[in-house]
């Protein structure tokens, strides 16, 4: 399987990390190992000294997909559940500023925790689905679907362009506004409107 993620797809996202509104999806990738086993910890990796969480709504593919047509796309995922893109903002500072590519600052081992996922029929309105972080207690980020520059189905539909989707690859969507660093120690709790969707301690 793989981690595909996309980035600024929230306007008030972008305007926080001072990047312009894209035009098109904007996507990269991620490894089997940047999952964490349930009930394991997120380990704050020794190469970075600013690590930070970056929620998202994600997608679970359940169809072999290529080329998919938008009007087609809402029959290739059939879960959604929450993960967190953690990322190492020093690595990707120094990484943009030298232009180098991002993988080491996104794509490490256990960059990529992924909660309980919800067959997206019981959840309504998909495009009106709330979503926060909690961070020791208090809450750090929220987000709503309805908020997206680019919607579930044209993400599938353009990635799917580039990628053959596959069953049970995720699709993380984009996060919202609110992202900020963790330390050791630090207890993440990740809810979808009501439902608690992950729950991580970082050691």
């Amino acid at each position: 399987m793989k981690i595909i993620c996309i980035g600024r797809n929230y306007i008030d996202h972008a305007a926080e990390m001072n990047n312009p509104i894209p035009e098109r999806p904007v996507f990269f990738m991620k490894p089997e190992t940047a999952l964490v086993a349930k009930h394991l910890p997120f380990f704050y990796p020794d190469f970075s000294e600013d690590v930070h969480y970056e929620l998202e709504l994600v997608l679970r593919i359940c169809k072999v997909g290529k080329n998919i047509q938008e009007k087609f796309a809402n029959t290739y995922y059939d879960q959604i559940g929450l993960g967190i893109d953690f990322t190492a903002r020093d690595l990707q500072r120094k990484c943009s500023t030298e232009g180098l590519p991002w993988e080491m600052c996104k794509s490490f081992d256990g960059s990529a925790p992924v909660g309980t996922f919800i067959p997206k029929e019981d959840l309504g309105d998909l495009n009106d689905l709330n979503f926060h972080l909690d961070l020791n207690g208090k809450t750090v980020q929220t987000g709503n679907s309805g908020k997206m520059i680019f919607s579930f189905d044209k993400l599938i539909s353009y990635v799917s362009g580039f990628v053959t989707l596959k069953i049970g690859d995720y699709l993380f969507t984009g996060t919202p506004a609110g992202v900020g660093p963790v330390k050791k120690d630090d207890l993440l709790q990740a809810w979808l409107g009501e439902k608690k969707l992950l729950e991580i301690e970082v050691k």
